[in-house]
């Protein structure tokens, strides 16, 4: 049986900003290439966030963005909010998305009338054109990454509707013959087609492995919550740990080794449940 992860277990890497001494040589482990593009948690730096209009007393690290040669589907960024800071209308395009993951202190979040105080490990999946708001009414930071997708109607499924949750509270599945050392916390439903994409939570324990290349149409974002692995990103090996985020576009051969001595977890963004349009 796959083993839960318990709130004494589970963390999550926040420690950005700042800037490193004038001592400090240059040289960091950040890549782009048309096939992945590799943000190591070193160059989440003061001087590289981004102001969004619609928000006060907040500031974000843009990891993903639509760009040629890369991933198109969807944006994802880091956002911290002060005590007091939040936005009553956080998307600018009606047609928009969003799913919000908290990683460190609290954030109010209503959707449709329906409100919620996101913990540590907590979820808000706001759909297109969705009424929603997030404010931080705590006295610490509040840290969230924010998934934003274009929304892909399909004929004949109604959209779905406000997701709230914890991904402590679900219990991961285990992937076949990996004896529970691989196992994958689903934060939305993939077997609901009015979903056109997936974020889920992925753990390996120390030694656990991809054992192939998975190159396959989706598109990835994975930013790593804690421990560290080598990914096998295309053609090359790349060493990551807690903190560090990886852009993918589709047919990216990927796989990776955990490398202990705690578990390796990340937080996977992938589009699915719709036909290639041509």
């Amino acid at each position: 049986m796959p083993k839960t992860q318990t709130r004494a277990e589970a963390s999550y890497y926040t420690n950005y900003g700042g800037h490193p001494p004038q001592t400090d040589l240059l040289s960091d482990r950040a890549i782009v290439t048309e096939a992945y593009t590799v943000i190591p948690r070193g160059v989440l730096r003061d001087i590289v966030t981004s102001v969004f209009p619609e928000w006060t007393g907040t500031r974000a690290w843009v990891l993903n963005r639509p760009v040629a040669g890369g991933a198109t589907t969807f944006a994802q960024s880091i956002v911290e909010v002060n005590p007091g800071g939040g936005s009553d209308n956080p998307e600018p395009q009606a047609e928009v998305q969003s799913f919000i993951f908290v990683v460190s202190g609290s954030l109010t979040v209503t959707i449709d009338g329906q409100v919620q105080t996101l913990e540590e490990g907590g979820f808000a999946f706001a759909p297109a054109g969705a009424n929603w708001s997030a404010h931080n009414n705590g006295v610490e930071v509040a840290t969230f990454h924010w998934i934003r997708k274009r929304y892909e109607v399909l004929a004949g499924v109604a959209a779905p509707g406000p997701v709230f949750g914890n991904e402590r509270d679900i219990e991961p599945g285990a992937m076949p013959e990996t004896d529970g050392k691989w196992r994958t916390t689903r934060m939305l439903d993939p077997e609901d087609v009015a979903f056109d994409f997936g974020v889920n939570i992925v753990t390996f324990e120390p030694g656990a492995s991809i054992p192939f290349a998975e190159t396959h149409v989706m598109e990835h974002g994975l930013y790593v919550l804690e421990g560290k692995a080598v990914y096998r990103l295309n053609a090359d090996w790349v060493e990551v740990e807690a903190g560090d985020y990886m852009s993918l576009r589709a047919f990216c051969p990927q796989a990776c080794y955990a490398g202990g001595p705690s578990n390796f977890r990340y937080l996977l963004y992938k589009d699915q449940n719709r036909q290639i349009a041509l």
